[in-house]
């Protein structure tokens, strides 16, 4: 492919040949940025897979997906420009933010972290962090979300604050409803709507579409996760879908709420003329969907 772009605008003058090569420059740099992507990907997806740790298998899934959405519809736009100094602040927000989020998660659920042998290996159950280090740990990652958006444009700065809130609320909202899984996919979903927000400083409708996407694989997934707590749950007094209509039922839920992900994954495709690739993407995607209902029983949480 590249011998061919050269010899095609070798064909058309030095200033086309100089133009060519340095579009195909910005073509390698493109595939190695995705390659180091997927790379860290499949080195903490099979990490953690391979350690057979449940809980930390389920994180590095929700963030590969979530940064994928986020950068999908960062660079999906061509109406605006984008600029590698824009791609570094968009990746650091999404750090400083999931950082905050899974810091805070760990600080206010310590309690319960020590009384489930699920996540009794957690950090701080486990000794390996203090509260007060984790506490100063997550002020510094929220500060840091917050100068950062400002640096992007005014509308992130502004929404900055209620994104933080979103994200670091959602810990909390197990002790008082059981919509607390739609409250987790609420805060993933914000990648992709701030990474679109991020580039254009204006709201659309696709980006939407896409958060939805991921309001309900998250908030399904979330169902699936916790029926192993079921009982736990319970003795706690602490709310999930498992815990108020039991495993068989809850997997309905999650079964429905998917089938609504794969109908919005049809829409969104149909609404930005999703070319070859997006389809292939989507035909993946709701495979690994139904393979995942596939091997989740209620008598069987095993897999």
């Amino acid at each position: 492919m590249l011998p061919d772009g050269l010899a095609q605008g070798a064909r058309h003058g030095d200033v086309t040949l100089a133009g060519n090569a340095v579009l195909q420059n910005f073509l390698l740099i493109s595939a190695f940025f995705l390659d180091g992507l997927a790379n860290a990907a499949e080195q903490l997806c099979g990490r953690t897979y391979g350690a057979r740790d449940r809980a930390g298998f389920t994180s590095a899934t929700r963030l590969v997906i979530s940064w994928g959405f986020g950068f999908a519809l960062a660079v999906s736009d061509r109406n605006h420009a984008f600029s590698v100094k824009l791609l570094v602040l968009i990746i650091l927000c999404m750090i400083f933010a999931r950082s905050a989020a899974m810091g805070f998660n760990r600080l206010v659920d310590r309690k319960y972290d020590s009384l489930n042998p699920r996540t009794l290996g957690r950090e701080i159950p486990a000794g390996k962090v203090s509260p007060s280090s984790a506490t100063v740990f997550v002020v510094a990652n929220s500060l840091l979300f917050i100068i950062t958006a400002g640096f992007i444009n005014r509308l992130t700065l502004i929404l900055a604050p209620l994104a933080l809130t979103i994200i670091l609320g959602y810990s909390l909202t197990k002790r008082i409803t059981w919509l607390c899984h739609f409250i987790l996919g609420l805060g993933l979903s914000l990648a992709p709507i701030g990474a679109y927000i991020s580039v254009t400083g204006q709201f659309s409708l696709v980006p939407l579409i896409y958060s939805l996407i991921v309001i309900t694989w998250v908030s399904g997934f979330d169902i699936i996760y916790a029926l192993p707590d079921e009982e736990f749950d319970r003795e706690n007094r602490l709310f999930s879908i498992p815990a108020a209509a039991g495993k068989k039922k809850a997997l309905v839920i999650s079964s429905l709420i998917h089938f609504a992900t794969f109908i919005l994954v049809i829409f969104a495709g149909l609404k930005s003329m999703g070319g070859i690739f997006y389809w292939i993407g989507a035909a993946t995607f709701t495979a690994l969907l139904a393979y995942q209902h596939m091997i989740v029983r209620p008598d069987d949480l095993s897999r």
